[in-house]
């Protein structure tokens, strides 16, 4: 042993109470003699001893003036004090102070002052960094900016047990950072462990009460969002100091070996429902329009039954008006009729009036068709 000597100790002095220095200290609290100070070092003695060293082993033996000695000792003392009595809290970082082991006191960033070890101790852990935990894979940096396909799968993580009693493949991400400094160095043991097994089981809980449906479409927002939810009550419960910064989901797919299957499935899901909203776009458009042409033939239903009764009633009224008036002048009455009458026949026909009494003849010309002067007639009309 490089130790090792032939007086029984692991050390160079003899028996016990040096060190690989030489002889240990001595006095009350040392291992040499017990009574008195007549083996204590003397100061003067020790620098003196260093003056003379520094002085052979400068260049041309010159030494060093005890009071540059006493002023680098007092800078040095001053220095070490300095680092011993101080600490610096960075702006990333809170200070947590123990005095022999137990809280006293937080601090913010800065220059703070403190007892020396082992009176205080200061810890400083750093309450505004993003911590991330992947939970189902493993990429190489532990970053969620990695490709998928550069990630290690861990389906020991990943795999979970659906409400309708499917498995679903299901990556995701955790992120958090300290909010309680106390908490978070007190309270747990393992922090990235703590969150890692907590955010496996919240996960697993919510995916157990959905069905693997709903987890692949529309509710992956709402798996995400009560998964957050549960981890930070959770961590609550425990008093852990973490706040949870988000949650991401990596992938959510069926496992490998039936992703195929699904795909199928989901395709003809997404069939279904386009010709559901394709049959419920027609429904809506012609459903309005036979209502309203519906609405437009019982309109004119009432219409026309409204108009006929009114016919009906002037027709009723005008007769009685016409018989009011003949019960007063019967013949004039009769005749005014028979000329009304006469007018209506006549209106639309085509008339030839012959006057007997002209011409003392019969006043027509036998070769002459008639009906050809009204014919004439309307045609010069219409040119």
């Amino acid at each position: 042993m490089p130790w090792q000597n032939n007086n029984g100790g692991g050390w160079k002095s003899g028996g016990g109470g040096g060190g690989p220095w030489g002889q240990g200290p001595q006095g009350p609290w040392g291992g040499g003699n017990q009574g008195g100070n007549q083996n204590q070092p003397d100061i003067e003695e020790m620098i003196k001893r260093g003056q003379d060293r520094l002085k052979n082993a400068m260049p041309g033996g010159t030494g060093i003036p005890t009071a540059v000695w006493l002023l680098l000792f007092a800078v040095g003392a001053g220095v070490i004090g300095f680092y011993a009595f101080t600490y610096k809290v960075n702006p990333n970082q809170q200070g947590v102070v123990l005095r022999f082991g137990q809280l006293v006191e937080k601090t913010d960033p800065g220059l703070h002052f403190r007892w020396p070890y082992p009176i205080n101790e200061v810890l400083l852990p750093d309450v505004t960094r993003n911590n991330r935990i992947q939970i189902g894979m493993r990429s190489a940096t532990g970053g969620s900016t990695m490709r998928a396909q550069a990630a290690r799968d861990v389906p020991e993580e990943s795999l979970m047990l659906t409400g309708d009693e499917n498995i679903v493949d299901v990556d995701f991400e955790v992120q958090w950072k300290i909010r309680d400094a106390e908490k978070f160095l007190f309270n747990i043991q393992h922090p990235e462990t703590t969150v890692k097994e907590v955010a496996e089981a919240a996960m697993r809980e919510v995916v157990g009460e959905s069905d693997i449906q709903s987890i692949l479409t529309e509710a992956r927002e709402q798996v995400r969002q009560k998964v957050s939810d549960l981890i930070q009550k959770t961590l609550d419960n425990y008093s852990a100091g973490i706040e949870i910064v988000q949650v991401q989901l990596q992938k959510v797919d069926p496992p490998g070996k039936v992703i195929d299957a699904f795909r199928d499935v989901q395709a003809a899901r997404a069939d279904q429902v386009r010709l559901q909203n394709e049959a419920n776009a027609y429904a809506n458009r012609i459903v309005p329009e036979a209502r309203g042409q519906a609405e437009r033939v019982l309109q004119a239903a009432k219409g026309y039954r409204e108009q006929t009764v009114a016919d009906a009633v002037g027709q009723a009224a005008r007769f009685d008006k016409v018989y009011e008036e003949y019960t007063k002048a019967p013949d004039v009455t009769r005749r005014r009729m028979f000329l009304e009458t006469m007018e209506r026949v006549y209106q639309g026909t085509d008339k030839i009036i012959l006057d007997n009494k002209s011409g003392g003849g019969s006043g027509v010309v036998p070769y002459l068709p008639l009906d050809q002067l009204t014919r004439s007639k309307k045609n010069e009309g219409g040119q």
